[in-house]
């Protein structure tokens, strides 16, 4: 009997030592010079850390809302889970790499143990969850969206530990009010949470009603009445404040470009049959029409979702901050095939069968239904653990089908294919992705905001420009402004312009309409005497970091901050006033 409580308990810490292992690789890879890649923060993730900064030093979000359930940005209404998962990073941190993403990092290991807990719990096979939770360990998918200041990995989390609680609750365990919590809180992570939970929560009723029934009705109230009340003031705020606003411009259906494509198609149809008519025939109407122009928009988004091109070869090719041209190694599409074979002949539950299917055909429900949404990589992250449970299982299963002599080639054949992969994977993104991607995560914008601050001093007032892209919400961010003093200022400059794009003084710092630009050689005419000019590279159009001398005599280069790849980011200018 001693005996085998020790192999038992030997068992048992080689599992623990082995899961722990997994998770320092797993933090390691998402921690490691998080201030360095990606290159700098990205405009949303400044935006987040200035609403944490907000929320550390006045308790409203920084348009002046007191613990709002949609944080208030300049441009959209924003999910609140990660703003306030911000807030004790930035407070030890300040508005940086490491306070706005060292959460997601942290939320995008938790999501690795929660995966284990669930393959496991699914199959009752250890050796399955450790498998599950080293290859999405490795996913190029969740590495990238673990390291950056974006929403994916935190609804990954609450999602993924509410299914597993939800699992274990329908086998007798007191832990049904515990999946309440983490399913009602997911679409306060991320916007797609919205449609995909309730078409959750309706599978699982439908699935499983049989099995809910026979829990305690004190088990079932209880989770009902937590699960009402996290979701009712989101859903209410959703619903009737300016949570939908975000999903409202993002929409196919209000995509400018549907209505007159159909007007050109139907116009196409007269002229193909030769018609003198301008009025479309009722069978041009048939075809051609909003119901008809959604549907393609949506089916298209759809299946290029599950398209080779995303999965294994270009991925988010239209989202330049991708980190690489896939979101899965290639050698895994074979085992995302097999295994998904040999998942449904499986001697699985058929019941969870059933869910697993649902979700991979449901995941990109709420992506599809946005534009530019087949192929959107943040939007559909919620396919990515059920995929990986794919692979899991063709990797396991393959190994025994495979004839004992071959089974050792088989493992070297993968570990080798793997290995391979994964080290292109990450010579690509620590040395190629930094340079190829440094515009898009706008860089340079800390070091000419901290140059415009410190050398401003020396001025009346400071310009900083817009012209290429809003650059207000990067001065906020990084100079750290007073966030109690911005939400005066900004509600009193809302309440005198009916027109949010016109020009907004903060202080000594100037913020003319977006889109306004100075040429470099009228800037000494137009510039105000004793005033600091911040531009952008792209607006000045030359290299004044190679060329100096084409600065003209009437102002003065004052600062150039350049891009890590050398490239001008941004200058400083003043006006020559010795001239």
């Amino acid at each position: 009997m001693k005996r085998l409580f020790k192999n038992v308990q030997s068992m048992v810490d080689k599992r623990g030592l082995i899961l722990s292992l997994i998770l320092l690789v797993s933090s390691f890879l998402r921690v490691w010079s998080l201030d360095l890649v990606p290159v700098s923060l990205f405009g949303d993730e400044i935006d987040v850390g200035y609403h944490a900064y907000s929320i550390l030093k006045t308790g409203k979000d920084y348009s002046g809302n007191f613990l709002p359930i949609h944080f208030e940005s300049l441009a959209e209404h924003r999910t609140a889970f990660f703003p306030y998962s911000a807030v004790p990073t930035v407070a030890l941190f300040g508005i940086s790499a490491w306070g706005v993403r060292l959460p997601v990092a942290i939320f995008g290991v938790l999501g690795i143990l929660a995966f284990y807990l669930l393959v496991k719990e699914i199959t009752k096979n250890e050796k399955l969850g450790l498998l599950g939770a080293v290859l999405l360990g490795i996913s190029p998918w969740h590495i990238h969206f673990s390291r950056v200041g974006f929403d994916g990995p935190q609804m990954l989390f609450l999602f993924t530990i509410g299914i597993y609680f939800l699992l274990t609750s329908l086998r007798g365990k007191n832990t049904l009010w515990l999946s309440a919590i983490f399913l009602a809180l997911t679409p306060w992570a991320y916007n797609t949470a919205k449609l995909f939970l309730p078409l959750t929560i309706l599978a699982i009723l439908i699935i499983w009603r049989n099995e809910l029934m026979k829990i305690p009705r004190s088990r079932l109230l209880t989770a009902i009445i937590v699960f009402t009340i996290i979701s009712l003031p989101f859903a209410l705020s959703t619903l009737f404040g300016g949570g939908s606003e975000r999903f409202q411009g993002i929409s196919i259906f209000n995509d400018p470009t549907v209505v007159p494509q159909m007007g050109f198609d139907r116009q196409n149809d007269l002229k193909v049959r030769g018609s003198s008519s301008f009025l479309p025939s009722i069978a041009d109407k048939l075809f051609h029409n909003k119901l008809t122009a959604y549907s393609k928009i949506f089916t298209d988004n759809y299946f290029q979702s599950f398209s080779t091109q995303f999965f294994f070869i270009k991925g988010d090719a239209l989202n330049p901050r991708q980190s690489s041209g896939f979101e899965f190694f290639k050698i895994q599409s074979i085992f995302m095939i097999v295994g998904l074979v040999f998942l449904i002949i499986s001697q699985l539950d058929k019941k969870v069968k059933v869910f697993i299917i649902f979700w991979v055909l449901a995941a990109p429900i709420p992506s599809a239904l946005t534009q530019g949404g087949g192929d959107h990589a943040t939007r559909l992250i919620l396919m990515l653990p059920v995929l990986v449970i794919f692979i899991t299982f063709g990797i396991y299963y393959i190994y025994f089908k495979v004839n004992r002599k071959f089974k050792i080639f088989y493992i070297l054949i993968v570990l080798i294919s793997l290995l391979l992969s994964f080290i292109f994977y990450q010579h690509d993104y620590w040395v190629h992705y930094p340079w190829k991607s440094e515009r898009w995560w706008h860089a340079g914008y800390k070091e000419a905001v901290t140059s415009a601050v410190r050398k401003g001093a020396d001025y009346e007032r400071v310009i900083i420009s817009s012209a290429d892209e809003p650059s207000l919400i990067f001065f906020l961010g990084w100079s750290m402004y007073p966030p109690e003093i911005f939400q005066y200022e900004y509600s009193s400059y809302l309440s005198k312009n009916k027109n949010a794009n016109s020009t907004l003084n903060l202080g000594k710092y100037i913020f003319p309409p977006i889109g306004q630009g100075i040429n470099l050689y009228e800037m000494g005419s137009k510039l105000p005497e004793n005033t600091l000019y911040l531009a952008t590279a792209k607006e000045i159009n030359l290299n004044l970091i190679k060329e100096p001398g084409r600065v003209p005599s009437d102002i003065l280069l004052i600062d150039a901050i350049s891009y890590p790849s050398g490239e001008p980011a941004f200058y400083l200018f003043a006006k020559n006033e010795k001239n």
